[in-house]
Parts: structure tokens; sequence; C-alpha cells
């Protein structure tokens, strides 16, 4: 967990205190590649240090595979999804694919239609595959909804999204269907969570609907991140910024939770306690949705020195 991370969940932390709901853990470890051993172990441990907690969980997905077979069965059935053996590289090579407004590339329905089911598709191409969901057609109405942080939204789902993958070639669920399932099966009513993942908005409520959970779709709130000096979101190339680290190095807890409270438009409540001694509930009655910043945050050098003591 870097400190990005640890401001989206003490904003999620701090609504959730204030509001009366119940905060859920959920460790979302289907990932295969990227999942280390015992990030879990750290992620909780570094949420206790910081002295933020939960009401259910922690939960891992990778316990839940059968859910997501069953829902992914559910909307292979009907023809809502369909088998797809083309490579990402081929998606992105294909002269026919259009690209989204952030360059990425839209599939563009090579599969579609072209196999009766998946034993089909595996058969004819010797490649087991994965599997798309179908979205409305060129000309359908746009995806409109609106966003409690940024307001009303609009997507023209076939031009700017595309058919989505929803179950890799190996089985797992891709994170645009675990996420439903799951949220729509634990009773999830709003999510709070980064602005990347503001275009997987459409494509979730497109699954609720297929489900037939229409119903329960939540009630979104996307943040601007927290990035680096060079404007694209931390990661290892700014340094260590995981929480784990600054542990290490002896950093009280108040200090960061100083930090992530600026970052969420508490700067006045951080300029009247002593940064060492500031605690997570100190900062429960204060905290103003409307009072955080509507651009990304940037962390900058100066404020890793501030958080060890150079500055």
């Amino acid at each position: 967990m870097h400190l990005g991370n640890a401001r989206t969940f003490l904003v999620n932390w701090l609504m959730a205190r204030q509001r009366g709901w119940k905060l859920l853990l959920r460790i979302e470890d289907l990932d295969g590649p990227r999942i280390k051993r015992g990030a879990d172990r750290g992620l909780i441990e570094d949420l206790a240090w910081l002295g933020l907690n939960w009401d259910e969980g922690p939960v891992c997905q990778s316990s839940r595979s059968e859910k997501y077979r069953q829902a992914v069965a559910a909307l292979l059935e009907p023809g809502a999804a369909y088998p797809c053996v083309c490579s990402r590289r081929e998606v992105e090579l294909a002269a026919s694919a259009p690209h989204a407004e952030d360059g990425a590339a839209v599939y563009p329905g090579t599969c579609r239609g072209r196999f009766a089911d998946v034993a089909a598709a595996r058969a004819a191409s010797g490649r087991e595959p994965a599997i798309r969901f179908r979205v409305p057609a060129q000309g359908s109405p746009p995806i409109e909804w609106r966003d409690q942080f940024r307001g009303p939204q609009r997507i023209d789902a076939a031009r700017q999204l595309g058919d989505f993958v929803i179950a890799k070639a190996d089985g797992t669920a891709a994170y645009q269907l675990a996420v439903v399932v799951d949220d729509a099966d634990m009773g999830v009513t709003d999510v709070v969570r980064g602005d990347d993942l503001l275009d997987s908005t459409p494509k979730q409520r497109l699954l609720y609907q297929a489900l037939g959970l229409e119903a329960k779709i939540s009630e979104y709130y996307h943040l601007p991140l927290v990035v680096g000096p060079d404007g694209r979101r931390l990661a290892k190339r700014h340094g260590d910024t995981r929480l784990a680290f600054y542990r290490s190095q002896g950093v009280p807890a108040g200090k960061v939770l100083s930090l992530l409270a600026q970052w969420s438009g508490m700067a006045d409540v951080v300029h009247s306690v002593s940064p060492q001694s500031l605690r997570a509930v100190d900062l429960i009655e204060p905290f103003r949705l409307e009072a955080l910043p509507t651009t990304q945050v940037v962390f900058a050098a100066e404020d890793d020195a501030w958080l060890r003591g150079w500055s």
C-alpha cells in the first residue's frame, strides 16, 4: 500500500465513519503475476498502523472463483458474452482497431459471432479462449450516470469501450466481472476509488444489467489520483512511497496522516495539531467530501523530505 492507496482508503474510512456505513475490506488477489506472497498481511499491518479499521472482511477474491464461473456461464448462455482467441498483441495491431480517448486500443470485435461456443473456439484455434462481454452496438443510446464526486457522465460504449474481457484464458475472472459479482453479493452500496477507474463504471453498470442486478448498482465516487511530479500515478519510478517503507524509517503514523489529510482538504486541521500526535479519529468530524481537491494531488520531493524529517 503506497501513499496514494492510503489516501483513498482514508477517504473511504472517513466517509463510512461519518455516514454510518459499514466498511468492507476485500483483497483483490486475482491478477496472478502481480500478486506477492504476504502482501495482504502487509496491507493489514499498514492500515492498523494508521489507526484505520473495517467492519467486514477481509474477503479474498481468490476464494470466490465458483461465483465468478457461474456469472460467466450466465452471460454466455444468452449471448451477452462470447469466446475470444485474439491475443492482446493482435488487438493492438489490428488495422481496424479504434482507440479510446486515452490512446488504449478498443477491441475491434474480431471474434464477435465467430464461434458457436467456447468448445468451438478452442477446437478451431488451438487456444484456450478468453471471454468478452458484448457491449451495445454502434448507434445504441450512450451510457449515462452521475458520479457523486465528478458529476454527470456519458459514454458511447461501442466507440469508447469495445467488447471487454470478463474472464481470462486461464479461467480467472477479470476485475470488471469480479467486483460486480462481489459488490452485488456483499451488499455494497457506495464505491469510493481513484479516477483512473472512472471508465470501469460503464462496464460495470452494463454487467449489473446483464446479470439482472440493476437494482443493486452502487453509487460511485471517483477521486483525483495522487501522482508524481511527472503527472503519472504513483509507482516505483517515483521512489519508494509504500507505507511499509516509511514505517521502516521510523516515520510516525501521525505524520503520514497529516500529509494524507492535507491531500484530503483538511490543511487547516493539520496546521492546528502536532503531526506526530495526529490520529485518524481526529479527522472524522472535520472531513468534508466537497473540500477534496478536484485536480490531481502531486507527491513532490519536499513531501518525502518532510515525512522523513529532512525539512
